[in-house]
């Protein structure tokens, strides 16, 4: 089974995977019901400690950039195609989205620091999979060699996710326009939350690159989160405003 898709894991990846899937597995599926995480349209009153958005955000993406950066200098940490195009990829990801919040995304209102911590947290323990990859060396490779076809996903996955904030950023061109609107163009006259699907498509991609069990874990945990996150959104957008497209769907187009 290991064999076919994935390398088989070692006592430290497995334990990390299991850890991965039960932590942040129950936030997943806690958000996936609806108990939806608070930045954002979702930010609750009533948090004591809050930061500007734009620095809650710089929070959850910037330590694990820089711990991405790290492996770079670490001799003998990367080794081998699949473990420098994983840490190209996972590399690039973070910029981009470190630099979308520096110049991109428009803010106009706060979130918890615990929120920013939670999220810093995620995706600091998701950046392990740069440095576990090492672990399977020497090891044989799985069957089907699923890193180029990983590429290809990762980089549909990235563009589609830029395009689409690009999108987002444009309903409040110049910043002073503080309220929300109904996103247009793309893949939003199809769904509620097209960034959040190719998010989704940008983490299979890692976890095909990888080709291991934790990469997969982090993978599967994100797009439960996102489904959620997708729904909530869609139904808030149906609770604002009444014109709200009734074809278009949370995530997935013309199903759901």
């Amino acid at each position: 089974m290991w064999s076919l898709f994935l390398y088989a894991p070692s006592p430290l990846a497995a334990a990390l995977s299991v850890a991965g899937a039960t932590g942040l597995g129950t936030i997943a599926l806690y958000e996936f019901r609806g108990g939806n995480q608070a930045y954002s349209k979702f930010v609750r009153a009533g948090a004591r400690l809050m930061l500007p958005s734009r620095a809650g955000m710089l929070m959850f993406y910037s330590p694990a950039l820089v711990s991405a950066l790290a492996s770079l200098a670490v001799p003998g940490a990367i080794e081998g195609a699949r473990e420098r195009l994983l840490c190209a990829a996972f590399t690039a990801n973070l910029i981009k989205r470190v630099l979308e919040v520096l110049f991109l995304h428009q803010y106009s209102g706060s979130m918890p620091l615990g929120m920013a911590l939670l999220g810093s947290s995620f995706y600091l323990f998701a950046v392990a999979m740069i440095y576990l990859q090492r672990l399977n060396r020497g090891l044989p490779e799985p069957a089907v060699n699923l890193l180029y076809p990983g590429v290809l996903v990762f980089a549909v996955g990235n563009t589609g996710n830029f395009y689409h904030h690009l999108l987002l950023s444009r309903l409040r061109a110049g910043g002073s326009d503080k309220e929300y609107k109904i996103p247009r163009g793309g893949m939003f006259e199809l769904v509620a939350c097209p960034h959040y699907l190719f998010e989704i498509f940008t983490f299979f991609g890692f976890a095909m690159i990888s080709q291991t069990v934790f990469a997969l874990v982090v993978a599967v945990v994100s797009a439960v989160f996102l489904a959620g996150r997708s729904s909530a959104t869609r139904k808030w957008y149906a609770s604002k405003f009444e014109e709200f497209p009734a074809r278009v769907k949370a995530l997935v187009p013309y199903v759901w």
